[in-house]
């Protein structure tokens, strides 16, 4: 399946795709920025041409997922919900922050954001230096529609997506799929298997070299799964 024809996926909800990890899930009334590298190899966004944006989430601190947040959540007045020492990093710098752990739920501006696991490594580079960051995450979000979307941020499989699935049912997954540093498709497979969503959007490919995974890939790994769909989505492409 492609943009084209899922339309559908989001009750209502619009999803962009700044290539990489970086995604705004925009409506019923609220805007979200995950991971906003907006400045990343496959699609330079203007932070101007972002409009909107109510609320900032960062599944860890490597600057390929904190990426453009700082200046973003200034000039948007955003708050940025990330794990606790890495909110408290951002907001020595002046942010607004929503500091959280693994299995807290937040509310804001009607939209609940729940801080899962996620099996990776975190860090800021400052100063020539690695500075920790607490633990990677992902996050379930669910809009007052009820619509809910899970993004993996970084991560390997893991047994406990199925708890994921029993907690919260997301109907779609934004997935990593490149190997290397995240799951290649083998592993993104299986954690489809565990999740069951009825979407799943690739992400967390082909940006550099190394990160080889494909969406083609994935979908022949799960040609005996018809009820999970493969939205492949280019940087810069919208479904709603």
């Amino acid at each position: 399946m492609n943009a084209a024809n899922a339309a559908w996926i989001g009750k209502g909800i619009k999803i962009t795709f700044y290539g990489h990890s970086a995604f705004k899930l925009e409506g019923a009334g609220s805007s979200v920025l995950i991971d906003p590298w907006l400045d990343n190899p496959l699609l330079q966004t203007p932070i101007a041409a972002l409009g909107t944006v109510n609320l900032i989430l960062v599944t860890h601190g490597h600057a390929d997922h904190l990426g453009n947040t700082m200046e973003i959540a200034q000039k948007a007045g955003a708050p940025v919900v990330a794990i606790h020492e890495l909110a408290c990093y951002l907001a020595g710098k002046g942010l607004e922050v929503i500091g959280m752990n693994k299995g807290g739920t937040c509310s804001v501006g009607g939209v609940k954001v729940t801080m899962t696991q996620a099996l990776h490594s975190s860090s800021l580079e400052e100063g020539g230096r690695l500075l920790p960051a607490g633990d990677p995450v992902g996050f379930v979000v669910e809009f007052a529609n009820g619509f809910r979307a899970y993004h993996a941020g970084d991560t390997a499989v893991f047994k406990d997506l199925e708890l994921i699935r029993e907690l919260y049912h997301p109907e779609l997954a934004m997935l990593p799929i490149g190997d290397h540093y995240v799951m290649s498709p083998a592993e993104a497979a299986l954690a489809c298997r565990l999740l069951r969503p009825k979407f799943v959007i690739p992400m967390h490919y082909g940006t550099f070299p190394v990160l080889t995974g494909t969406p083609e890939t994935l979908k022949s790994l799960l040609q005996d799964q018809p009820d999970i769909q493969i939205v492949v989505l280019k940087p810069g492409e919208t479904v709603e």
